[in-house]
């Protein structure tokens, strides 16, 4: 794995536009970005082989389109969007599998994270999972890109296409509605 410190975003494309280094530059950013991508993922899906289902999904449109990536934006923003963008795809299509409104709260999502094997969270962090899965689409993501990935509101701005101050509001609005789950469940 790269150091973080070591990782530049300027080598990376130049090894992955040319034909001799493109395959181990990829390997490169797959080992660097699989964890952070897949917890992102993770958060929003909750089910563990459905997110990496998601994650190979992302890494294989990023590999179809490497040709056309090239460096106006961060290869951690462009990842990041990818990978949202399966994410939110993927929801909407488990909506209508499973029948359920567009603009209703994601229940299907609270019965991933019960029936989930791999979640070994105790009976508070059901609770946060429950409290953040009741959250609008968008207040869920952003509330995972700051609160667990501790990024930015200027890089998730760059993701998401949105305004920092929309995302400061989204965030400000999520804390209260999970304040408002914990007070109404206790």
């Amino acid at each position: 794995m790269i150091p973080e410190d070591r990782f530049n975003d300027e080598d990376f494309v130049a090894r992955l536009h040319n034909a001799d280094t493109c395959r181990d530059a990829f390997t490169d950013i797959i080992n660097y970005f699989s964890r952070p991508l897949y917890w992102q993922i993770r958060r929003m899906v909750i089910d563990h082989d459905a997110a990496n289902d998601l994650l190979q999904n992302t890494f294989m449109k990023a590999w179809d389109n490497i040709d056309n990536f090239r460096g106006d934006a961060k290869l951690s923003t462009w990842l990041y969007k990818i990978a949202i963008n399966e994410t939110l795809t993927y929801i909407a299509r488990e909506k209508t599998r499973n029948e359920v409104s567009i603009d209703s709260d994601d229940a299907f999502l609270v019965n991933n994270l019960e029936a989930d094997r791999y979640f070994d969270g105790d009976s508070l962090q059901v609770k946060l999972q429950k409290a953040i899965n009741s959250l609008p689409e968008k207040q869920r993501l952003v509330f995972n890109m700051r609160y667990f990935d501790e990024m930015r509101y200027e890089q998730m701005s760059e993701i998401l296409g949105t305004s920092v101050g929309a995302l400061k509001a989204s965030y400000h609005h999520a804390l209260k509605k999970i304040e408002q789950f914990f007070s109404d469940n206790d």
